[in-house]
């Protein structure tokens, strides 16, 4: 099972929405914060790219940045420009950015491309939350192929829409979202020698990442410390040790949060009977799998999934 499509499957809701701009200078828009994730991309031209927090980012030809937490940002074409609010539609939609500039007008300064997803954050994924204010992945010749061509992709769909161009679009997008990460945790999420930190590192380790991959893969499995070390081919012991120092809590806490997770994710989407939805989380029963799902949610299975719908 492929971890990081996981983790994004449980936390996405709603469709993800998308706009490409062209921007005559001086120019400047500003994010108000929101419950999703926002990406930026410059196709041409340059942007400023001005974090609720930090230093300003300067973006060229390329380059792309995401925001994870869905706190306010802005671009500009320069620091000291007026910032015209952005404001998204009831349904998330991004605002009509009007027609493309005219190939006989003036050529637009900066052209690029903005989207956002909807997240469900109240069960955040640590492989996204352990993410900084700002993912920005700069164009290098050669780097991150798969992800240039998915943004080329859309940026023609958006740009000249066609037949089938709405489905398109939405499966570029969901296809950019994994891309840009996968970016970050293969080539970004870096130490000072080179070597891969934080949840980039659990996935790369053979014993961990394989644990992980048999829990996503088959979470209604009775697992053990024992057998999902056997996996990596560690000792109970020396797995458990590992495995904490690297995901963060310990094997079996992370195995019952990964069972409530894919148990939100089933009463939100679909009306599967409690019944499976307990048997395919690991319980033995309807009731058990109730007493520990109001544990964890504060709410019962049933009640949980009427305030869903």
């Amino acid at each position: 099972m492929d971890v990081l499509s996981d983790a994004i499957a449980a936390m996405r809701t709603g469709h993800p929405h998308s706009a490409r701009n062209d921007k005559h200078a001086p120019w400047g828009m500003r994010f108000q914060a929101s419950d999703g994730a926002g990406f930026h991309v410059v196709l041409r031209g340059s942007a400023l790219l001005i974090p609720a927090a930090g230093e300003p980012v300067a973006l060229g030809p390329g380059d792309v940045v995401f925001l994870a937490h869905g706190r306010g940002h802005a671009l500009a074409s320069a620091p000291d420009v007026p910032l015209e609010e952005v404001r998204l539609g009831a349904d998330g939609r991004w605002p009509d950015p009007g027609p493309p500039s005219r190939a006989d007008g003036p050529e637009p300064d900066a052209v690029m491309l903005c989207g956002a997803y909807t997240l469900d954050r109240s069960r955040a994924h640590p492989l996204l939350t352990e993410l900084p204010e700002v993912v920005h992945l700069p164009a290098r010749v050669g780097a991150h192929r798969s992800l240039r061509a998915a943004v080329e992709l859309l940026g023609e769909e958006l740009q000249e829409p066609r037949p089938g161009s709405a489905t398109i679009v939405s499966s570029l997008l969901d296809t950019l979202l994994l891309y840009i990460l996968r970016a970050w945790w293969e080539g970004e999420c870096r130490d000072a020698r080179g070597h891969p930190t934080g949840w980039a590192a659990a996935l790369a380790d053979p014993a961990v990442g394989a644990a992980l991959r048999a829990v996503h893969g088959d979470p209604a499995h009775p697992w053990t410390v024992e057998e999902l070390g056997a996996r990596g081919g560690l000792s109970r012991a020396a797995f458990a040790r590992r495995f904490t120092a690297l995901v963060g809590e310990p094997p079996l806490t992370y195995l019952t949060w990964w069972r409530m997770t894919t148990a939100g994710r089933l009463l939100r989407t679909d009306d599967t009977p409690l019944r499976l939805v307990a048997q395919r989380t690991g319980y033995t029963s309807e009731f058990a799998f109730a007493k520990a799902f109001k544990r964890e949610f504060g709410v019962a299975p049933g009640q949980y999934r009427r305030r869903a719908s």
